[in-house]
Order: structure tokens, then C-alpha cells, then sequence
């Protein structure tokens, strides 16, 4: 069988770098990730918890083995491994209200990993699960990691709706000392850093954005009281809205379709697209 193809006589390769030089180039900034803003005083809307209330709780005065810092996959998969080796004093300390990370706070319609989720969602044999699709919805992810924290019992240490101030290590005990932002002062023998890039909003760098009278939120922050559809993202309050969506990365896409469905009108906003595609 002859599987040898010609090249196209036209075709000419030196060109055809220089256009994906060209737009690799559209690409790059100089100011790198001071392009977005900072989620200073005026825009901490953007950051509350829109899924669970912050509860009062007493400040904790505890001393554990291992202090795990953030609540997503690393954190739960670090406990897990722990609790399997015997190790059962294990304290996850997370910002948000439950266990999963940025399966926690990324919510909005359309949500789905592109992992294929018999190898994305971790420990499954250990839970005797079988995911639901191949490539999983956020709603299915995230009640995973409550199973998880359910099976390796790690609710009941657990410090939620909590930010880590400060470590500092304490030579004399040979403990780090740990502070939060909820009053605690917690002493442990261990301290893993688990705290991911993914959960924390990035806002783009438009001057003004504090000053925007309508109605405005971060998709990792979806306000379903008042788009409606929190049970199955049948946006029905938005049938007399007009919608405008900043950004086409992997979240702009998985939403754009949904809210179009149930938007009167919609526009997307795109700085660069993501992708080139030259057809023939």
C-alpha cells in the first residue's frame, strides 16, 4: 500500500512559519499576569462564596501531625495517601466552603473537564466508583470529592471557609505554627502546601470595572439565585437579559452555549483567539 502523500507544489513552508510566528507574537505580553486586575477592596463581590454562607465557628487551638493547605485533588489525594499510611491526625485547612478546589468553586453551566474521567478522577478503585461519562461534568467531580473526604474521614478536622495567614516555624518545638484568618492558631509536625492556581478568579484589566452599575460576576463564582437553573441549569431568568460574556478560553465555551439558549441576546467578547485554523 503507497501511503507516501505529495506536498502541494504552492506550499511554502517559510511562509507558513512566519504567520504562526505572527500570531504567537498577538500572544505574548510584556506585562504578563499584571494584565488582570487585582481583586482589591472594591471588587471582593467577585470572590464570596455565592453556594454556601460562611458559618461563625469558635478559633481552633489544636496541635496535628500534618497540616494540608488547600482542599482540591492535591490536598485530598495527600490526606488520602496519609490516612492509608496510618497517619490519621491530618487537618485540611480550605477557603471554600466543601472539599474539591476549583471542582468547588467553578459551577456555571456547561462546566466539564476534557480529562477522560477514568483517569482524571483520582482513587476510584479505593471508593469502588465507576464515572458516569467519559469525560465528566462538574456536578459528578465535585461529589466525588465529598465522597472522598466522607471515606477518609476527613470532615471532621477540616477547617472550611478559611485562608492560612501565616506559617512560621517554632525551632524550640519543632512544630510549625500556623495562623488563619478565622483566629486560629494551630500547631503541626508537618505542613503540605496543596493551594492550586486554578481558584482564583482573574478579572481583566478594564479601567472602571468597579464602577459597572448591571449586574456582574466571575463564572467561577456563578450566581444561579439569579441567572435560575441551579438544579439543571435552565437559565429561565435571563429570558429578558442581555448578556455579554469577556472571554473564550475553556470556560467561555462551555458556557456561550447554554446561556445563548436562554439569554435574549448575547455577545462574546474575544481579545485573541485561542487557536489559528487556515482552511485550504
Amino acid at each position: 500500500m503507497n501511503t507516501h502523500t505529495e506536498q502541494p507544489t504552492n506550499f511554502n513552508l517559510a511562509a507558513l512559519k512566519n504567520k504562526y510566528r505572527h500570531e504567537r507574537d498577538k500572544r505574548l505580553r510584556a506585562d504578563g499576569i499584571l494584565q488582570y486586575r487585582l481583586i482589591d477592596e472594591p471588587l471582593q463581590t467577585f470572590v464570596a462564596d455565592p453556594y454556601m454562607p460562611v458559618s461563625a465557628r469558635p478559633a481552633r487551638y489544636d496541635d496535628v501531625q500534618v497540616l494540608i493547605v488547600g482542599g482540591g485533588f492535591s490536598g485530598l489525594m495527600t490526606a488520602a495517601k496519609l490516612k492509608q499510611a496510618g497517619i490519621n491526625q491530618v487537618c485540611i485547612v480550605e477557603r471554600g466552603g466543601d472539599f474539591g478546589g476549583t471542582w468547588y468553586w467553578n459551577r456555571y453551566p456547561g462546566a466539564q473537564c476534557d480529562v477522560e474521567s477514568y483517569i482524571y478522577l483520582p482513587l476510584l478503585e479505593e471508593l469502588g466508583y465507576m464515572p458516569k461519562q467519559k469525560y465528566s461534568y462538574a456536578r459528578e467531580i465535585f461529589a466525588h470529592c465529598q465522597a472522598l473526604g466522607r471515606h477518609y474521614q476527613l470532615y471532621d478536622e477540616a477547617c472550611f471557609h478559611t485562608l492560612v495567614t501565616e506559617l512560621r516555624w517554632d525551632a524550640t518545638t519543632a512544630r510549625w505554627q500556623v495562623t488563619t484568618d478565622r483566629g486560629d492558631r494551630l500547631s503541626a509536625q508537618f505542613v503540605c502546601l496543596a493551594d492550586g492556581p486554578l481558584s482564583q478568579p482573574k478579572l481583566p484589566g478594564i479601567a472602571g470595572l468597579e464602577r459597572f452599575q448591571g449586574k456582574m460576576f466571575h463564572t467561577s463564582r456563578w450566581d444561579y439565585e439569579y441567572t435560575g437553573g441551579a438544579d439543571d441549569e435552565r437559565l429561565v431568568k435571563l429570558a429578558d437579559k442581555r448578556i455579554a460574556v469577556i472571554g473564550t478560553g475553556a470556560t467561555g465555551i462551555q458556557c456561550v452555549p447554554v446561556l445563548a439558549e436562554y439569554a435574549q441576546q448575547l455577545y462574546v467578547f474575544q481579545r485573541t483567539p485561542s487557536s489559528v485554523f487556515c482552511p485550504r
